[in-house]
């Protein structure tokens, strides 16, 4: 073989070896130079990009994620939902925006909007919104086929059918004063899950603010107490013994948290609410 093709293989070889070695570094530093940067305002949303394995994509968090998740603690906090901070989050330069649609952050998504920041509201207040939260969260964090996973989940958690001889029943959020959780929010949905019929389904409001004359009237045949720190549940309703619920000895407190986190494990919720029933004799 001529001296001068012996040469120019040696050369093509050390090329291989060369480029082998240089393109992971170079696909490397691409990646890490396109990584998505997330600002999320919300926990809901906060624990759905986790839950969905895109924890990495935050670079900015709610202060109640901060709080709550010691694993994204280390992260800058821009605020919560009646003080979030645009010069925190804009400082960040994030490529999206998240938050749930609401009165309060009104004006702080048309101000991102206005500097040219990508924001996406997702509302949750029903099951149906939470669903589709998930996947357009998903869908925008390069996480669909989990988004599409975990929703399926859900649906069969969820997939039960509330017979006509359910007990009659309601969750209450505050005391004093009484709300209660009306039709239309993914609670009310949790609750038929939960095999109970909802006697305030009929209120159009998801929280609607009932009378203590209306719940007695009602006559629910159990009890579902979220409200916090305001001392027990049935030393609190016991002073109306001629609701069922007391009567049979069916008021349950439960966790507030488990009412006030519309996110990905609500299928781990509707499981510890079943148990809850499961604990006072409900089916």
């Amino acid at each position: 073989m001529p001296r001068g093709h012996t040469a120019l293989s040696a050369f093509r070889r050390a090329s291989v070896v060369c480029l082998a070695a240089v393109l992971p570094l170079a696909w490397q530093a691409l990646a890490e130079e396109d990584a998505l940067r997330v600002v999320s305002l919300n926990p809901s949303l906060t624990a759905t990009a986790q839950a969905l394995g895109a924890g990495d994509t935050l670079v900015g968090i709610d202060d109640w994620s901060a709080r709550t998740s010691p694993e994204l603690a280390a992260l800058p906090r821009v605020g919560g939902l009646f003080n979030p901070s645009l010069e925190a989050i804009v400082a960040l330069e994030p490529d999206l925006v998240v938050l749930v649609p609401s009165a309060q952050q009104r004006d702080l998504r048309r101000r991102l909007e206005a500097l040219g920041v990508d924001v996406l509201a997702l509302a949750n207040e029903s099951m149906d919104e939470l669903l589709h939260s998930i996947e357009e969260l998903g869908e925008r964090i390069g996480r669909s086929g989990a988004a599409r996973e975990r929703v399926e989940a859900i649906r069969m958690a969820f997939a039960r059918t509330l017979p006509a001889d359910a007990p009659r029943g309601v969750i209450i959020i505050q005391r004093d004063p009484l709300y209660v959780v009306g039709g239309g929010s993914y609670l009310d949905d949790m609750l038929s899950a939960s095999g109970v019929r909802n006697v305030a389904g009929k209120f159009t409001d998801p929280y609607p603010r009932i009378a203590v004359e209306w719940l007695i009237t009602a006559r629910p045949d159990v009890i579902l107490d979220a409200s916090e720190n305001v001392g027990p549940a049935l030393a609190h309703w016991s002073r109306w013994p001629s609701l069922p619920a007391v009567a049979k000895g069916r008021v349950i407190e439960i966790e507030a948290a488990l009412m006030t986190m519309p996110g990905p494990r609500i299928d781990d919720a509707l499981k510890r609410m079943r148990e809850a029933l499961g604990e006072s004799g409900q089916p």
